[in-house]
């Protein structure tokens, strides 16, 4: 029976102690939320946080008791279909369950609606990572703005990127009632720094909400997932 989680993100490769903590911090809510399960956290940006983990579960005699993995990730691509599943193998961390990333969850797309209809805007503005090399990313924010143009009463709601077309840099129209809802799992240098600097050139004039992936409620989806995925395993 599965009774562990890792929950794995990219992190920040040139200051990486940061977001491995915030990972923690992270891994310790969802565990709240799953009695009598081990949750487990690494970036892929620490060099060797994987082959810790790994190292830990052989030192205690767990290697033959895979659990699951949860990509801490917007998108299906790259890194979650190529990447991570090549750093758990070198790693060591075999048999585990790779579970969909946390951009793609229903529940989580979900409460992207919820807190745009909780803001009451007339106008939604997803500020979303983006990628030049995949399509992957931002499909998955422009089927979120499709939800929330759905779910809500706003008038206008639009995705914006840092890496692709249309970028946040240059969107326009946005008025002061306006809310900029990062589509972002953590927090870091996108959301920290690049994404404000970019909605300040463009000179947007309305709220920046704090990134989805931050929200009070997500440890609780994540475990919910967790649980689902076991049961279906």
């Amino acid at each position: 029976m599965i009774r562990k989680l890792l929950i794995v993100a990219h992190g920040q490769p040139s200051d990486p102690l940061p977001a491995a903590a915030e990972l923690r911090g992270l891994a310790a809510r969802i565990a709240g939320h799953l009695p009598g399960w081990q949750v487990h956290s690494a970036t892929l940006a620490e060099a060797d946080a994987l082959e810790r983990f790994a190292a830990q579960e052989a030192a205690a005699g767990q290697t033959e008791d895979p659990g699951l993995v949860f990509p801490v990730f917007m998108a299906r691509g790259w890194f979650t279909q190529v990447a991570l599943p090549g750093r758990l193998a070198r790693a060591g961390v075999t048999g585990w369950q790779m579970m969909e990333p946390m951009g793609v969850m229903p529940a989580l797309q979900a409460l992207a609606v919820t807190l745009a209809r909780e803001s009451g805007a007339d106008e939604v503005l997803l500020a979303a990572h983006g990628s030049g090399r995949s399509d992957a990313p931002a499909q998955v924010a422009r089927e979120v703005v499709a939800l929330i143009a759905a779910g809500t009463k706003a008038r206008r709601v639009e995705a914006a990127f840092i890496e692709e077309p249309p970028l946040l840099s240059a969107v326009q129209g946005w008025g002061p009632k306006a809310i900029c809802l990062p589509f972002f799992a953590m927090s870091g240098g996108h959301v920290v720094s690049d994404l404000p600097e970019a909605l300040a050139t463009a000179g947007f004039l309305g709220t920046i909400l704090p990134p989805l992936g931050l929200d009070p409620r997500i440890p609780a989806l994540i475990a919910a997932a967790a649980l689902q995925a076991a049961a279906d395993a």
